[in-house]
């Protein structure tokens, strides 16, 4: 029995011992005895390697600027737990987490004794987001975000009106493939049967597995650059200004506060897939509310300002690609001025070939750590660098406690690597630096 919140999130991370256990017989075998609550769902599903959280957010807003009550299921979280499951971005309460624990912890002793071993953290988390959504609050749509790979994520149990897949890049490929063909196929892998798939993929050989996978099930494709197309994209004070030309319709100058050439296809994946819904489900959407959902939408953790003079700016790239549209990004709005950057990163990710992307505009490099199962220490990462002005320390928060006096009012510190520390930091930086 679950008495606290506390014991009930508790519960849910101690499953994280368990590790990745790719498959969805135990997905499946959970939903048989809750009564099939994913086919309840009217649920869009959202893949790809960055940028799922991002178009999952704008997404959101166009549908809610509309007037739908919008299910969300994202990871990881930044500022609480609850977020994973959400309606119109407010996270669940904890008394109805604490229910769906109550619910769900059974079933997963019950499947503990069984050939199929049990559930993973994630495994539980999304059995707990299906119930929610499809039992205790039915929503009036659902966007669920893949949390791994895709064809044998636990989320790949829905059975969706569209899917989108966001891009293919390095990223997981212990578990994925190391080409990019063989990441593309478990992407490719949300593709159900008749159901749409809105793409911002753009590698060739990459763009050929999604269209194979498609044909094979009668699924149509939507392709960015081919399909519908950005352009006129400029870079404002304030984010990015773009045009985007769809199957049904043109919008000019639309503008998003989210930064990076890399959102402006997110945003443009979110425009597409709300004009589908809008052309062949009748969604009640009108122009506006594509126009205001894409500049209201903010993601947390994403090219973040969380200070001026000096600029501190968070950003949760956590990959090759992510690095990539950072700097980009960097070098688009911020062209001429001194950054001074922090960075950590988990053992499974392509560390050298980050920082060398990072040292390429950077005035100091500073490597940290933090408390993570599978982070890298700083001395390992200060290994890696080939910067002649790195150091590493081990305690973060007093380096940006003293950073932030000692550069120059116009310096930028740029805060990246892992997701999960990033939420650190931004939590710390929004206590006033306690």
């Amino acid at each position: 029995m679950v008495r606290t919140y506390k014991e009930a999130v508790d519960w849910i991370h101690n499953r994280l011992s368990l590790g990745v256990k790719p498959g969805l017989k135990r997905m499946e075998w959970m939903m048989e005895k809750l009564g099939h609550p994913q086919r309840r769902i009217k649920a869009i599903h959202v893949g790809g390697t960055n940028g799922k959280g991002s178009t999952v957010c704008f997404l959101r807003h166009i549908l809610q600027e509309a007037g739908y009550r919008v299910g969300t299921f994202t990871s990881p979280y930044v500022e609480q737990f609850n977020e994973r499951i959400s309606i119109n971005g407010q996270p669940i309460r904890d008394v109805d987490l604490m229910k769906l624990v109550q619910v769900i912890r059974p079933l997963a002793e019950e499947l503990e004794q069984t050939e199929l071993g049990g559930p993973t953290e994630f495994e539980v988390i999304t059995a707990m987001a299906l119930y929610y959504f499809g039992k205790m609050n039915v929503q009036d749509v659902v966007i669920f975000e893949v949390g791994l790979g895709g064809r044998l994520d636990s989320t790949n149990v829905i059975y969706p009106l569209l899917s989108v897949i966001t891009n293919v890049g390095y990223d997981h490929i212990h578990i994925l493939g190391n080409t990019l063909e063989q990441i593309a196929f478990e992407k490719a892998g949300i593709i159900k049967a008749g159901i749409p798939v809105v793409t911002a993929i753009d590698q060739p050989e990459a763009v050929r597995v999604v269209e194979e996978k498609a044909a094979s099930v009668r699924s149509k494709v939507y392709a960015l650059g081919r399909d519908f197309t950005v352009f006129a994209h400029e870079p404002t004070t304030n984010g990015e200004r773009f045009s985007l030309q769809t199957p049904f319709t043109t919008y000019h100058d639309v503008t998003t506060e989210m930064f990076g050439g890399h959102q402006v296809k997110n945003a443009a994946l979110a425009l597409m897939a709300a004009d589908y819904l809008r052309t062949y489900y009748s969604f009640l959407i009108e122009r506006e509310h594509m126009y205001n959902g894409i500049r209201k939408a903010e993601w947390l953790g994403r090219f973040e300002k969380m200070n001026d003079r000096p600029l501190i700016i968070i950003d949760g790239a956590h990959n090759e690609e992510g690095i990539d549209s950072l700097v980009a990004t960097m070098n688009a709005h911020y062209p001429n001025r001194r950054v001074h950057v922090l960075f950590t990163a988990l053992g499974d990710k392509p560390v050298t070939a980050m920082i060398r992307k990072l040292e390429t505009n950077a005035q100091t490099m500073t490597f940290t750590t933090f408390d993570f199962p599978r982070a890298l220490s700083a001395e390992q990462l200060v290994e890696q660098a080939t910067h002649p002005n790195v150091q590493c320390t081990n305690d973060w928060k007093q380096w940006l406690k003293e950073k932030r006096k000692q550069v120059g009012k116009d310096d930028i510190i740029l805060i990246t690597g892992s997701l999960y520390f990033i939420s650190n930091v931004r939590n710390f930086i929004k206590n006033k630096y306690k």
